[in-house]
């Protein structure tokens, strides 16, 4: 019975397992610390054994926090432009993926070079000839000084076109003696067959401009057009707040939205990561 019992590398698999938990319950807790203090009282906030388990019936941060700053419009204006950006990165990075895995015209891998390259300049580099082209076509202090700008993304192109090439070819060739066109092609075969690599583009795209605050603090003035990082510094430091249980109430608010997608999403990215490891 103890051989059947024991099989080879169990011991380590039993380790394996135990790290994970241990890892994930050293991620967890300070979400869960996060989640609890925004429920209880600048006292409890700092009080040793933290509180690890939250008092529903104190929502008093929460209203207090909706009483200082219009945070529900700070959230719309993150998701507005969060949703249009990932809109648009999925139109114009799958077009151009599409482009540089299946069409072939000259020029095209010294093109898909450079386009990579680009990834290695910083936003810092060109934040200030951005800045001086949207204040003068009048779109500072607008939500498309955010969108504009971000509609098209070298990773996503490079994220895309690596799935597309995945794509049997005997596929398009069949289409193609049919007398089908590569726009035909593009969208009743390719994305179709793309759905876990469009909904992980979606997904890292979604969160990366949902938390975004660079940009925001550069090209945004208006209090009523500040999205959610925005809302979180000027809630820190004009309102100066001072109270620990409120600024965890706006924190677990902001997370919501990207733990939803991220939820939703998970089965189709982890979908993607096994389809892509399976095909040759």
């Amino acid at each position: 019975m103890t051989k059947q019992f024991w099989k080879p590398g169990l011991l380590w698999e039993i380790l394996s397992y135990l790290i994970l938990i241990g890892g994930a319950v050293i991620i967890v807790m300070p979400f869960l610390w996060m989640f609890s203090t925004s429920f209880g009282t600048p006292e409890t906030a700092f009080s040793l054994p933290p509180q690890w388990f939250p008092n529903f019936s104190n929502i008093r941060a929460y209203r207090q926090l909706i009483q200082a700053v219009p945070f529900f419009k700070y959230m719309w204006n993150s998701f507005k432009v969060a949703t249009l950006i990932t809109l648009g990165q999925l139109v114009t990075c799958s077009t151009a993926a599409y482009a540089f895995a299946r069409i072939r015209f000259w020029g095209r891998d010294f093109l898909f070079f450079l386009l990579l390259s680009t990834m290695m300049i910083p936003i810092h580099v060109t934040i200030i000839p951005l800045f001086i082209i949207m204040r003068y076509t009048g779109l500072c202090d607008t939500h498309t000084s955010l969108i504009l700008p971000a509609i098209f993304s070298a990773f996503g192109v490079f994220l895309l076109r690596q799935f597309f090439l995945t794509i049997p070819l005997e596929l398009e060739e069949a289409a193609k003696i049919d007398g089908a066109s590569h726009l035909w092609i593009y969208l009743r075969i390719i994305l179709p067959l793309s759905g876990s690599a469009l909904s992980t583009l979606a997904v890292l795209c979604f969160v990366y401009f949902w938390n975004e605050l660079f940009r925001p603090l550069i090209f945004i003035n208006s209090i009523e057009k500040y999205t959610i990082p925005l809302g979180l510094v000027m809630l820190r430091g004009q309102y100066d707040v001072g109270s620990v249980p409120r600024t965890m109430a706006a924190v677990t608010l902001a997370v919501i939205p990207a733990v939803i997608v991220f939820v939703l999403a998970q089965r189709y990215l982890i979908e993607g990561v096994v389809v892509t490891g399976l095909k040759e």
